[in-house]
């Protein structure tokens, strides 16, 4: 399982030429998952990403995490992620997990962050459509974090 986790003011999700999810300050998480990827996996990544001490405290270090700012989370599919490095110039998806398989894992990620944080503010893409994403980036911050 992958991760791409950035700090932003302020984020969302376009599908079909309409937001269906939005935030304000907190987190933007896009998620691969993999072949082979779990359920501990996911509760690993989904506890590790809500106690990240990305955020500046009052003595502007990067010291608080989302939940001690009360932040958002917006969590967003991306099989990309998991791109194969070959010779060539065209990127291979096969440790992609299997659409059925990464829709549960990825269903179970945010219930999960739900559980470990609060549903009001844990919002998400839409699995297996194209999206638009709109964010502003804060700092800007930008961790890559995975689990195997």
């Amino acid at each position: 399982m992958k991760t791409v986790i950035q700090r932003v003011t302020s984020a969302s999700v376009v599908v079909n030429n309409s937001i269906h999810a939005g935030i304000t300050k907190g987190l933007l998480v896009f998620l691969g998952i993999e072949i082979c990827d779990s359920e501990s996996s996911a509760d690993f990544l989904s506890r590790k990403i809500l106690d990240l001490r990305i955020f500046s405290d009052e003595n502007d270090k990067m010291n608080l995490s989302v939940k001690d700012i009360s932040g958002e989370l917006l969590i967003v599919s991306q099989f990309t992620l998991c791109t194969v490095e070959k010779s060539g110039n065209r990127p291979s998806f096969s440790n992609a997990e299997i659409p059925k398989k990464a829709k549960y894992l990825y269903e179970y990620f945010i219930e999960r962050t739900i559980n470990y944080y609060h549903r009001s503010k844990v919002f998400s893409g839409v699995f297996a459509e194209m999206m638009k994403i709109n964010s502003i980036n804060d700092g800007p911050v930008t961790i890559l974090m995975e689990r195997k």
